[in-house]
């Protein structure tokens, strides 16, 4: 995320800091757990996400941060210095990652740019690592179903894989959407959503390698775009509600404001689901004074789902649902994933369920883009026949 939506998000966190320690288990709360299991943590990737999380990870006492690793020294040593890891236990340039999971350690929080998460995540799972994954998990097809694939070992592994979705771990929306597929709405008619935003990341000139990898945010290749890196908070509520993913997908989208880079500042998708069912999509990016908004709407025959990851949740109609509101969703639902990954681990659960619908909506942003790319209805098979794989310019950095 960019550097203005975590100082806005940061204010929104510590707004709630309080609330939310309050929910930390503790080591001997769980049932077999030995009260001194604390899990040894390594954080690969050091940037404003990496850097923002340490703050959830210190504040449950069941984790200990003891490595980390970023391509950029400076980045390792803020983080590391902060988190109170020694320097030897401090990996920099592209390969630092490797060296980060060859040592003694349990989990893996990967908070890297999104094109390195699938080669990453498998790496951990290959190292017997537990994984906690940053959204989104892959840019292209082919990250997607590596990260399918590294779930699937890990569940093999005896190993805990959890993708960092904060409205799947907040009580309103899965209160709401178990209603929504229990019937409360009727027949599912139409979703919209959309994701309109002022900041939008920074607009820098990429002058040298290491200026394209600071700003990662500005190339298709490493973000995926603002519709894989962003819109996909907005785009995971449609597909959840929809309860499966799209047949196919076709739209508009460009830059307007941009300047530097090779990513769009608009989308307006359209995705068609089964049973005649649309979803209507847009986002805006970079647009000053807009009104800051991660909004998903559904309609049924029987009632309408609202919902706003920094608003109010809730149905309306023959069935309605109260719900109430997510200001603190960024902090909190970040709170209940760390806890909730823990909970899993001393439990023995490693059936990992997030990671089959993070597929579904991450593929679900890719159809969309491409869509956008080729000029064309592109459909959910022809995407996934074809593969495309978009490849990182690496060439510059020190590996």
């Amino acid at each position: 995320m960019t550097k203005t939506t975590l100082t806005r998000r940061k204010f929104l966190a510590a707004s709630v800091l309080a609330a939310a320690t309050t929910t930390i288990v503790k080591p001997d709360s769980i049932a077999g757990t030995a009260a001194n299991s604390v899990l040894e943590v390594g954080l690969i990737g050091c940037g404003g996400r990496g850097d923002w999380i340490t703050e959830v990870f210190k504040q449950n006492e069941n984790y200990r941060f003891v490595a980390v690793a970023d391509y950029f020294q400076d980045r390792v040593d803020a983080v590391g210095t902060k988190v109170g890891v020694p320097a030897e236990r401090r990996y920099s340039t592209l390969s630092g990652y490797k060296r980060l999971l060859d040592g003694k350690l349990d989990v893996a929080v990967i908070e890297t740019p999104p094109s390195f998460h699938p080669e990453q995540a498998a790496a951990a799972v290959a190292a017997n690592k537990h994984v906690f994954l940053a959204k989104p998990i892959a840019v292209d097809v082919p990250g997607c179903v590596s990260v399918e694939e590294s779930g699937k070992k890990a569940t093999e592994k005896k190993l805990a894989f959890l993708v960092d979705f904060q409205t799947r771990a907040n009580q309103f929306f899965r209160e709401a959407i178990k209603r929504v597929h229990a019937g409360d709405m009727g027949e599912l008619v139409s979703i919209y959503s959309y994701y309109p935003w002022s900041a939008g990341g920074h607009d820098t000139p990429l002058t040298d390698a290491d200026s394209y990898l600071r700003n990662w945010y500005q190339s298709i290749e490493l973000s995926g775009c603002c519709i894989v890196e962003q819109d996909i908070h907005t785009l995971d509520v449609a597909t959840w509600v929809a309860g499966t993913n799209p047949l196919w997908a076709a739209g508009t989208g460009g830059r307007k404001l941009r300047k530097h880079g090779n990513i769009n500042d608009h989308y307006n998708v359209t995705y068609g689901f089964p049973n005649d069912v649309t979803l209507q999509f847009a986002s805006v990016k970079f647009i000053p004074g807009v009104k800051d908004e991660i909004v998903c709407r559904a309609w049924g025959t029987g009632g309408a789902l609202d919902t706003n990851y920094f608003g109010d949740v809730g149905i309306r109609g023959n069935k309605p649902y109260e719900g109430g509101n997510c200001a603190d969703n960024y902090w909190a639902g970040t709170v209940t994933n760390v806890r909730e990954f823990y909970e899993a681990i001393a439990a023995g659960d490693f059936s990992n369920p997030t990671v089959a619908p993070s597929v579904c909506s991450n593929l679900t942003c890719v159809l969309g883009r491409d869509a956008v790319r080729q000029k064309k209805l592109l459909t959910w098979n022809e995407m996934m026949q074809t593969g495309e794989r978009l490849e990182m310019k690496l060439d510059g950095l020190k590996s």
